[in-house]
């Protein structure tokens, strides 16, 4: 068990020593990444704090830590008794990083962090919040790796090739697409720091990220040649060959940083700010010209071809064989106080196992029973699982990484007699999930435009949750993924009008702390609809097939419109996926067809 409070004083020793007045702790690899290796938890070993979004600022006399609305009820549990105050982002009265930190920092005094692992977005906004108080950086010291006794080393796990027959295009037609796409911006070169666009581009997968197949890895894309910075202990010799053919060389790893000084002034290098951390952003000569734009890649990732979007089809119908027996088990054991949260996981994984092309998981599974599923990200360990019990909701947050993609689904599910207000709140949940999946609209649209469809339900009864209505996933890749999402905010992806072969999560909620939890997610893939007069129609195709809870249903509060939906959608679980379960679950199925 870490002594938090010996830790923070170790690092300020540090800070002392290095003449910095505070020290800025993020969640990020060195490649901007959502989830990281055991490596770059720094944050969480300092903090104690497990959740994957995060940031800690440390200074002489305070600790804080930035988090957003998925996890204000787990890091007020991790962060008591740290010392360490919790900032709600986005919450009224909670000013913002740069903001703080101007108000607290003296006029002069230096800002620590490891440039590695923050992303010059990032850096260029609080160097602009703070240079009236002209404050510098010091982003050359990790001092959190100089005070981590027995600190896990870098991952190197083995590299493997996707096939094109799963990936739909080779890697010479996607490296092509690239280079047009540099010469459309009037780039010579290409920084490609994002671990998952990397995957893509070279139709790899590795394991260096739990739950997320990626391999740690630059590339830089050269006038002559595509220089990958990689463990080369990773790669595969057959794969050598087959990338020397096609002019990509192998780099060592950590040379990206000296290699980045050669670009020649006269050339121009296109980097994505938001995805490129400050130490690279710095090595870049100031003569070179910086085509500052969104990484093309992640527009062509995320618009799945149709390789990808009928094997995806299979994954989910893989998955919801899986998650319906499941379901089937759960609700037959007539003393569910015998379960536990984890032996739910397990079984479920069991059932995951028997689809075929089934590799793992696509993220820490959230099996939150009760209360704890008022905690949106809530993952149940060897310290907080409990057992379930013959009443209240079950929710089951969890997904599979299969070679024919990756899926995420939520459930919520009655374990016994519920409440009319369970009842009320799971229906309007359950109300928003399905206008959502229906929506009919001209191409053009964002996520910006369509989450109000999820929110309605619960914004007439005057309820709401804080976090986004869905994001994009990726094909056997990161199940979080850019740039499409639903959020009525604008902010990271809601600008992204949704195109046909998008996947994008549906998953409105209700979290009432100390009560329960209700979720329910569903995976959309956006299609062309009808073309008339007045301009393309698009509308989305529901991937998921797992039943919804028709015992967690207030009928009353539902139209003959959503009505329709619900049996439509129930419908079209069955038909899918009833041929592949027993003759029993088959009947209890079938019985989830409301009349």
């Amino acid at each position: 068990m870490i002594d938090l409070k010996e830790e923070l004083m170790e690092l300020r020793q540090k800070m002392k020593e290095y003449g910095m007045a505070a020290y800025l702790i993020v969640s990020d690899d060195f490649h901007a990444s959502e989830y990281v290796g055991e490596y770059f938890k720094c944050r969480e070993y300092i903090s104690g704090f497990n959740g994957s979004a995060g940031t800690l600022v440390i200074t002489e006399d305070m600790a804080g830590l930035w988090t957003d609305g998925r996890y204000f009820i787990q890091a007020e549990e991790q962060l008591a008794g740290t010392g360490i105050t919790l900032f709600r982002s986005g919450q009224p009265g909670v000013v913002d990083i740069g903001t703080f930190l101007a108000e607290k920092m003296e006029d002069g005094t230096v800002l620590g962090f490891d440039g590695r692992t923050v992303s010059t977005g990032m850096a260029k906004s609080l160097k602009e919040k703070l240079r009236e108080k002209k404050i510098t950086f010091a982003p050359d010291r990790d001092v959190v790796g100089e005070i981590w006794v027995n600190r896990p080393a870098l991952s190197c796990d083995p590299i493997w090739e996707l096939g094109v027959e799963y990936a739909g295009e080779s890697r010479k037609d996607k490296v092509a697409g690239v280079r047009k796409a540099m010469v459309d911006c009037k780039a010579d070169y290409f920084l490609i720091p994002s671990l998952d666009e990397i995957a893509w581009l070279f139709n790899i997968r590795g394991n260096d990220i739990a739950y997320n197949p990626v391999a740690l890895s630059y590339v830089l894309i050269a006038p002559d040649e595509i220089r990958w910075y990689v463990n080369e202990k990773s790669v595969p010799a057959d794969l050598k060959e087959r990338l020397s053919t096609e002019k990509i060389v192998i780099y060592r790893y950590e040379q990206i940083y000296a290699d980045i000084k050669e670009i020649p002034a006269d050339k121009s290098i296109l980097i994505d700010e938001s995805m490129t951390n400050y130490a690279l952003y710095d090595a870049i000569p100031k003569e070179a010209h910086k085509v500052k734009k969104n990484s093309p890649i992640e527009l062509m990732k995320a618009v799945k071809n149709a390789t990808e979007m009928e094997h995806e089809r299979l994954a989910h119908k893989k998955d919801g064989i899986a998650l319906t027996k499941l379901i089937y088990w759960l609700k037959h054991v007539e003393d569910k106080r015998q379960i536990t949260e984890l032996a739910v996981c397990d079984k479920l994984e069991e059932f995951r196992r028997q689809g075929e092309g089934y590799l793992g998981q696509s993220f820490a599974p959230i099996a939150a029973y009760g209360a704890h599923g008022a905690i949106v990200h809530y993952e149940p360990d060897g310290k907080s699982n409990i057992p379930l019990d013959n009443k209240s909701f079950l929710l089951l947050d969890t997904g599979g990484q299969y070679l024919d993609g990756t899926t995420d689904v939520t459930r919520t599910i009655a374990l016994g007699a519920l409440s009319s207000e369970e009842k009320k709140h799971y229906t309007a949940v359950l109300r928003g999930n399905l206008n959502l999946s229906d929506a009919k609209f001209k191409y053009g649209c964002t996520g910006v435009n369509l989450d109000y469809l999820a929110r309605e339900p619960l914004w007439h009864m005057g309820l709401d949750y804080n976090h986004g209505t869905g994001h994009g996933v990726g094909y056997l890749l990161n199940v979080h993924e850019g740039p499409n999402a639903f959020r009525y905010r604008e902010r990271c992806g809601t600008g992204t009008v949704m195109e046909e072969g998008m996947i994008t999560s549906d998953e409105p909620g209700l979290y009432l702390e100390g009560k329960y939890g209700i979720r329910l997610e569903n995976l959309l893939l956006c299609k062309k609809a009808e073309k008339t007069e007045y301009g393309q129609f698009m509308e989305f195709e529901t991937l998921t097939a797992a039943p919804f809870d028709l015992e967690a249903i207030d009928w009353e509060e539902l139209d003959s419109r959503e009505k329709a939906l619900l049996r439509k959608y129930q419908q079209y679980v069955y038909d899918t996926i009833a041929d592949f379960l027993s003759e029993e679950e088959k009947t209890w199925l079938k019985e989830q067809i409301p009349a």
